[in-house]
This record gives C-alpha cells, sequence and structure tokens, in this order.
C-alpha cells in the first residue's frame, strides 16, 4: 500500500503545489514533540496550542486558494454564460458545439479543484490521527470540538463544500440549458429533477462530489448502517480495477442471499410456540427454537469471514446447502415427533449465515461509485426480509398431507423455504462469477518464488555499490521509509479476536455495546411476541403475523426519514442518545404495571422500542464506522464481524432468557424478560454520556 506522502506528493497538481497541506512537515513536528516531551522541553499544553496554529495557517492556506480559484472558475461560467446568451437566438452548431467544450474545460479544472480538497481533507484527518496516537491524547476531539462549530470556522470550508456545489451545480445547469436548447426544449433542471444530464465531464464532477462530501445523506446513512467501511486511501487505479470486475448478477445473489436468510430468521416466529407446544414441549421453548439459529449463526461469522478471503463462490454454495437441509429437517421434525431435529434443523440454518461473506463481497468487489447504493440495497434487502418473513407466515394457515407428509402452519415455513434455497442454489450455480482478484492473487503467489530467486540477485548487486551512495540514498528516504512502516504497520489488519479486542478504543467498546443492547431488546419483542400476545390478547397467528409485517415495514420509511432530514438538523451523537433514552422509554412502557394489560400499551411501547431500536443501529454503526481503527476495515476479524457476533450473542441471550423466564410462568414472563434490557440500556446511557466527547 503506498503511504499517503507519496500519494500526496504524486498525484497533486504542479502549479497548485505550494497550497496543499504540508504532511511532510507536520510529520517532522511530530516527531521533534515526541522528542521535547522526551527530554521535558515542552509541556503537552504548549504543545497544543503551538501544534494548533501551525494546522490554523495550513487550514488558512488552503481556504483562501479554494476560495479564489472558486471564483476564477464561477468567473468564467458568468463569461460563458453571457456567450450562451448571444447565440441564443442562432443556429450555429459550431459556435454551440465550441461553447459546449468551453463549458466542459470549465468541468476538468472543477474535479481537478475537488481531488485538492479531497487530498487535503485526507491530509488533515490523518495528521490528526497520527497526533492522537503518538500522545495518547484526544487531540481530534478539541481541535474539531474548538475549530468546527466556530462562527468564523475555516474547517467548515473544507468539510462542507457549499461553494464548490453550488458551482458545479451552476456547470450542470448550463450544460443542459444548452442541450435542451440545441433541441428547443425550454425545460430547465429543477423542471425534471430525477432528470440527470449524461455528460461525461459532469459524471466526473459528481463522482469527485460524491466522494468527497462527508454529509450523511440517505444513501450514505444505509450504507454507513450495514458498516461497509470505505478506506480513505483508495485509489483511482484501484476503483477502475474493481470497475473492470464488477459483476452486477453476482451482487444480486448477494443481496437475495441476505433477504433470503432475513426471511428465514423471522418467518417461524408467529408459528415456533405452537411448533414446540406440538412436540410437546412449553411455549416458551419457542426461544430455543428460535435462538439455536443465532447460536450457530455466532460461529459461522467466524469461518465464513476467513472463507470469504479466498473466494465468495464456495461460501455461499456451502451456505445454500446448509439453509436448504436445515429447513428440511425443520419440516421434517413435525412427522417424525422430534424437538431434537426441529433443533438441528434450525442450528444448520445458523450455521448457513453468510452475511459476512455478503458485506465483503460488496466492500471488496463493487466499485467505489456505486458501493454506497451496494450498502443501501443491503440494508433494504435485510428489511424487507424481516417484513416479509412474518408476513409469508400469516399466509400459511392451511393444512394437508401428500405421502404422509404433514403441511400447516408449522411445518409449511420449512418446506417453502427449503424450496427457495433450492432454486437460489440453481441460479447461484450457473450465474455467480468470482471476482478476478483472487485469479490475481494465486498468479502472484506463483511468481514469487522466481521474485525471491531475482531478489538475491538483486542483493549481491547491491553490495558491491559504493557505501556513500547507499548511504546517501538512505538518508534521503529515511523520513518515506519510516512513514511507510508505520503505515504497513497501522493497516495492518487484526489477526484474533484477542488482537482485535486490543484495538477497541472506549468509544468503540461503548458503541458496540449500544449495538448488543438494541438487538437484545429487539429480539426480546420479537421471540416472545407469539406468547405474549396469545397470552394477553388471545391473538391468533395470522394476527401476529400481521402486527410483525408492519413493525418490519417501519425500518425503510424511518431510515428514509431519519438519513434525508434528521441528520441534517443534528449531530449523530445527539441522535444517538436521544433515541438510546427513546428505547428506554419504550422498555418502561412495555412492562406490566396491573393485572390488566391492554393491546395500546403493548403496541405503542413495542413500536416505540423497535422504530427508536432502528434509528438507533444506523447512527450507532455509522459511529462505529467512523470512531473504529481501520486496521478492522479489513481481514477477518474486521468491523463488521465484531458487530455481528456482538448483536448475534445478544439474540442468544435474549432467547436464553425467554426460555430461563418461561419456568417461572407465562404470566411472570414479560416482566422478567425486559429488566436485562432495561438494565443494559441505563448502562448504555451513562457509557454514552462518557464518551461523548470522542464521537466524532
Amino acid at each position: 500500500m503506498v503511504n499517503f506522502g507519496k500519494k500526496l506528493a504524486q498525484d497533486q497538481v504542479e502549479e497548485w503545489k505550494g497550497y496543499y497541506i504540508n504532511y511532510k512537515l507536520m510529520k517532522k513536528m511530530l516527531k521533534q514533540y515526541v522528542q521535547q516531551t522526551q527530554i521535558g522541553g515542552k509541556d503537552c499544553e504548549q504543545i497544543l496550542k503551538e501544534f494548533s496554529r501551525i494546522l490554523d495557517d495550513q487550514i488558512e492556506r488552503i481556504v483562501l486558494f479554494l476560495l479564489q480559484q472558486q471564483g476564477h472558475l464561477a468567473s468564467r461560467i458568468e463569461e460563458l454564460g453571457a456567450q450562451r446568451s448571444a447565440i441564443a437566438r442562432q443556429v450555429d452548431t459550431s459556435r454551440v458545439f465550441q461553447l459546449r467544450e468551453d463549458y466542459r474545460e470549465v468541468g476538468r479544472d472543477l474535479v481537478k479543484l475537488l481531488r485538492f480538497v479531497d487530498m487535503n481533507a485526507t491530509g488533515l484527518r490523518k495528521i490528526l490521527k497520527k497526533f492522537d496516537k503518538r500522545f495518547g491524547y484526544k487531540f481530534t476531539d478539541y481541535y474539531v470540538t474548538t475549530r468546527a462549530n466556530h462562527p468564523y470556522s475555516q474547517l467548515q470550508q473544507v468539510f462542507k463544500q457549499v461553494g464548490i456545489v453550488a458551482v458545479a451545480g451552476a456547470l450542470s445547469r448550463n450544460l443542459a440549458y444548452l442541450e435542451d436548447e440545441h433541441r428547443g426544449s425550454f425545460l430547465s433542471i429543477y423542471d425534471n429533477p430525477s432528470v440527470v444530464l449524461k455528460d461525461p465531464i459532469i459524471d466526473q464532477v459528481n463522482n469527485a462530489v460524491q466522494k468527497l462530501t462527508h454529509a450523511t445523506n440517505f444513501m450514505q446513512y444505509l450504507g454507513q448502517h450495514a458498516l461497509i467501511v470505505q478506506d480513505d486511501t483508495t485509489s483511482e487505479s484501484e476503483d477502475t480495477v474493481n470497475d473492470e470486475s464488477y459483476h452486477f448478477m453476482s451482487l444480486m445473489l448477494n443481496l437475495v442471499n441476505t433477504f433470503l436468510y432475513m426471511v428465514n430468521t423471522y418467518i417461524i416466529v408467529p408459528t415456533a410456540d405452537d411448533y414446540s407446544v406440538s412436540l410437546g414441549a412449553a411455549p416458551t421453548v419457542c426461544g430455543i427454537i428460535i435462538g439455536s439459529m443465532a447460536v450457530a449463526q455466532v460461529f459461522s461469522s467466524v469461518y465464513f469471514s476467513a472463507w470469504s478471503n479466498r473466494s465468495y463462490f464456495r461460501p455461499l454454495v456451502f451456505s445454500s446447502i446448509m439453509l436448504f437441509s436445515g429447513n428440511l429437517l425443520y419440516a421434517l421434525a413435525y412427522d417424525l415427533n422430534s424437538l431434537t431435529v426441529l433443533l438441528i434443523g434450525r442450528i444448520l440454518c445458523g450455521l448457513g449465515s453468510a452475511r459476512a461473506v455478503n458485506r465483503r463481497y460488496i466492500s471488496d468487489c463493487v466499485p467505489l461509485k456505486t458501493r454506497l447504493q451496494a450498502s443501501a440495497g443491503f440494508v433494504s434487502a435485510s428489511a424487507l426480509g424481516m417484513a416479509c418473513g412474518p408476513g409469508l407466515a400469516g399466509f400459511l394457515q392451511t393444512k394437508f398431507t401428500i405421502y404422509s407428509l404433514t403441511f400447516n402452519q408449522s411445518t409449511l415455513p420449512g418446506w417453502l423455504m427449503s424450496i427457495s434455497w433450492l432454486l437460489y442454489l440453481v441460479w447461484l450455480w450457473f450465474s455467480f462469477k468470482e471476482p478476478e482478484h483472487f485469479a490475481k492473487a494465486a498468479a502472484s503467489a506463483a511468481a514469487s518464488e522466481s521474485i525471491g530467486h531475482q531478489e538475491s540477485a538483486n542483493l549481491e548487486e547491491g553490495l558491491a555499490q559504493p557505501l556513500l551512495i547507499a548511504e546517501d540514498r538512505m538518508d534521503e528516504n529515511s523520513e518515506d521509509n519510516d512513514d511507510t512502516t508505520d503505515s504497513q504497520k497501522s493497516h495492518e489488519p487484526a489477526t484474533s479476536f484477542v488482537s482485535a479486542y486490543k484495538l477497541l478504543t472506549p468509544s468503540v467498546k461503548v458503541q458496540l455495546l449500544i449495538y448488543f443492547m438494541l438487538k437484545y431488546a429487539m429480539e426480546i419483542l420479537l421471540s416472545e411476541s407469539s406468547v405474549i400476545t396469545t397470552y394477553y390478547f388471545n391473538w391468533d397467528t395470522s394476527a401476529v403475523a400481521i402486527f410483525l409485517a408492519i413493525l418490519g415495514l417501519t425500518v425503510l420509511p424511518v431510515n428514509a426519514l431519519v438519513g434525508s432530514y434528521v441528520t441534517n438538523w443534528f449531530e449523530d451523537r445527539q441522535i444517538l442518545l436521544a433515541s438510546e433514552i427513546m428505547v428506554l422509554i419504550g422498555i418502561i412502557m412495555s412492562f406490566r404495571y396491573t393485572p390488566h394489560y391492554s393491546i395500546p400499551q403493548y403496541v405503542s411501547s413495542a413500536l416505540i422500542t423497535f422504530v427508536f431500536a432502528e434509528v438507533l443501529e444506523g447512527v450507532n454503526l455509522s459511529l462505529l464506522s467512523r470512531v473504529m481503527s481501520s486496521r478492522l476495515s479489513r481481514g477477518t476479524y474486521n468491523g463488521g464481524l465484531l458487530s455481528t457476533e456482538a448483536g448475534t450473542l445478544a439474540r442468544v441471550v435474549a432467547d436464553a432468557t425467554i426460555t430461563g423466564a418461561g419456568y417461572l410462568g407465562t404470566d411472570m414472563l414479560l416482566n422478567v424478560t425486559l429488566l436485562p434490557p432495561l438494565v443494559i440500556s441505563i448502562v448504555s446511557i451513562v457509557a454514552t454520556f462518557c464518551t461523548y466527547n470522542t464521537l466524532f
């Protein structure tokens, strides 16, 4: 991996060289500060103030140059606008063509300016992280807090590019007008906001703006909800490789796998208690039936994550076979009258959980410009599956027999899902395309031996070179080599759960605790819904299925509202804290305080808990992707795996709680199962307050 210092030197515009962040100087200053603190020359407070002034000077130089260039571009667009007006009533194809090319030239310069801002913003983030790492001090918190919200903030000019976006809008509008006038149309881009101007330069501008901007919108929100983290240092050449090897059908197969797995998880929830009773067990054993899939997923997430380092096709095939077999056993358990067979079937389904592969495929094999939409598709597929699962169960209220095999509301979910996974396996087998980088990795491994021999020859030749020349080269490159070593070490992925745990800062641990809490609360609500509603309200399976489907259908509208509007008004950490408090309120409202437990109380408390848990999940994973170490964005033991394990463990504990509480009686079930999420929710709110200033 090319370190950022070299990347900055290679990619910068030569005539703008003096206006980029002086990354090399900043690194040298950091080393000097470390040496001075070791010998007692300067205290931390003095260093903070001095380094802050240096950063302020760097940012001011960048911002003033940025404003100057924006003014130049605006003036050029204004001049071209006057020319466009002059030829508006003339039919001169050559002048129209030349004017269009002039606009495109402005667009090319705008792309250069966008990349200029992107490189400087990345350099600023990296130098702040280096300071925190070298001194063990949250300088980033101090600097961003004091600069970002100041009325004269220059930092906001770097991270919120309102002026550049306005220039991009003017360029798009004028090119669109020019095209429309040429065709005799009088509509503007504002009359047809859904129609995007098809122009290669505008596409480059839009891609650069999307890459640069960090303002949260709906797609960004959903992408972070999926915890598919994008690396800051992704180069354009890497994007091109991904674009060339991108296979849309393979992405669709991953999304369908996600959808079917979520349907598979929740389709049994409305009928699990009836199924357990028909096999001679208590209704609350539904907690074990539902949770056994999550138990297996704790282990499957690890080996699927490791497997995806070498292949995507084989893990997906294995996943489909396991899920087909598991659902078949789940359906046959009724006629075999065996709770053991039923549980084995659910465990096999959990062992087929390929969500780690689905996430990894989007992160590694989808081009950067499409990755955000693919991430949003992953979340949408999960939400749709969550809603469709219980909804489908409501349509399976029938009973018939074929060749001594019983088909009823308990077994039909198993039969339906086994057929679905069989059809999916056939589609996967004929349509999936393994990414090219696996083949390239195999080729590079085969070539490594010959390279080793060549390196031996080069070593002998190097030993014959003059010593002084070698020393000169070492002095010249010492800074770059040091940065390369630091960069390589800072980007090495974790190799075990222990090494991954050592990378967890207090902020990350709190976010994982919040994720555990919200998954615990949601699992309690969903898994015991059939038992609770039957006991208190005499709801049948169809009523439970409709209720759970309605809950699932709230996911996308809520994410759209939060992602498109709420995140533009409030900081993520404010939304996080407010959502935690609302989940706590929902849990408190769910308790049975009187002998009479009403439907309005249950439904309103369930909606509050579920909806705000969904809001909390999106914001939580968004913050987690920012505060988590970059070393956890790749490899087997990545951030996605850690969050999956935390959520899966929460589901296991919740389902075990339901079954354990069932021994105390159904009348005690509700209050007993709500106590643990109540306590964990209070603890998570306190922990959020303690780490609030580190959440940016």
